[in-house]
């Protein structure tokens, strides 16, 4: 096979890299970010068959055009959002995803966010921490959530995990898809997103980000949702209208959310930092050892066997 040049876009830490197996296999340049590029010379742009990617930068036409020879982005992480498909598919450039192997720790985190906030696991903390529970004894009492009803909004990979969870808790789940799916015949089908808020308590947002989803959480949502309303968002900060969601929180039109994600990460919006009844993670659903790991594995194999057998392990569904 001839030897191919890739390209790594990304701050990769050690486990998610193995930098060397690249360099075994592969003539290799390696930037932190998109906007590096010009560091690369035009010449050398040009030799490039592979990019490895990781970030939220947008790679559109105008950057693909940057390399005529490129063949295949291989993107590190399940959401592809940022990689235009339709103009991917213009240049007939492949574009591989790594699916599956987060589902387990993304949806483990959508269950952390719950407990968090609706048991305000930071309050208590800080409740001791302060000297308050010395002080003025029991914190405020907060929400149980055994027995609720919960809906999922998406039930893709990740959304049937969270859902599997929340049956531990016993829950009465509640579903939107595009479609029906071969599911319990105890979970509830809804094709209309916001009858389904009307239904439930808690929403667990577990969508697609791009332009189809962008801002399909809106105020309606949240006021159908009520008062006693948690929202958990471990999908795409984009598939929120994030100010909506602030002044419901702000208000007490909701109990209180659970978010992993955020739009404009990692400068996120400062009023959330005013509000006490938010749990809120740094964008860190799949970042475990063990899955970064086996994430950087599947985006290295997915290059790899392009070049040997024409085609990527798991090509994103546009694709296939």
């Amino acid at each position: 096979m001839k030897k191919r040049t890739v390209l790594l876009i990304g701050r990769y830490t050690k486990e998610e890299c193995n930098l060397s197996m690249y360099k075994q296999n592969f003539f290799v340049y390696k930037i932190d970010e998109l906007m590096d590029l010009k560091k690369i010379k035009k010449n050398d742009l040009e030799k490039i068959d592979a990019i490895a990617f990781k970030g939220h930068s947008k790679i559109d036409l105008e950057i693909m055009n940057k390399f005529p020879s490129l063949r295949i982005i291989s993107n590190f992480g399940v959401g592809y959002d940022t990689i235009n498909i339709d103009d991917a598919k213009k240049l007939n450039i492949l574009v591989s995803f790594t699916p599956d192997i987060l589902s387990d720790d993304v949806a483990d985190m959508a269950l952390a966010l719950y407990l968090g906030v609706s048991r305000k696991l930071n309050n208590g903390y800080e409740w001791i921490k302060s000297g308050n529970w010395v002080s003025q004894g029991e914190m405020p009492l907060n929400k149980n959530i055994s027995g609720s009803k919960c809906g999922i909004l998406g039930l893709g990979r990740i959304g049937f995990e969270i859902a599997k969870r929340l049956e531990a808790f016993k829950t009465e789940i509640h579903y939107f898809s595009r479609k029906p799916k071969k599911v319990s015949s105890k979970w509830i089908y809804y094709n209309n997103p916001l009858e389904l808020c009307t239904n439930v308590e808690n929403l667990f947002i577990s969508l697609k980000g791009g332009d189809s989803t962008d801002g399909f959480v809106s105020a309606d949502f949240l006021k159908a949702l009520g008062k006693d309303g948690i929202v958990i968002n471990i999908s795409r900060g984009s598939v929120i209208d994030e100010n909506s969601l602030l002044d419901a929180l702000e208000s007490g039109k909701i109990y209180g959310a659970g978010l992993d994600v955020f739009l404009n990460e990692p400068r996120i919006n400062q009023r959330f930092l005013g509000l006490n009844n938010v749990f809120l993670q740094p964008h860190q659903g799949s970042a475990t050892k063990k899955t970064r790991k086996a994430m950087g594995e599947l985006q290295f194999r997915n290059i790899l066997n392009y070049f040997e057998n024409g085609t990527p392990l798991t090509l994103v569904p546009e694709l296939e």
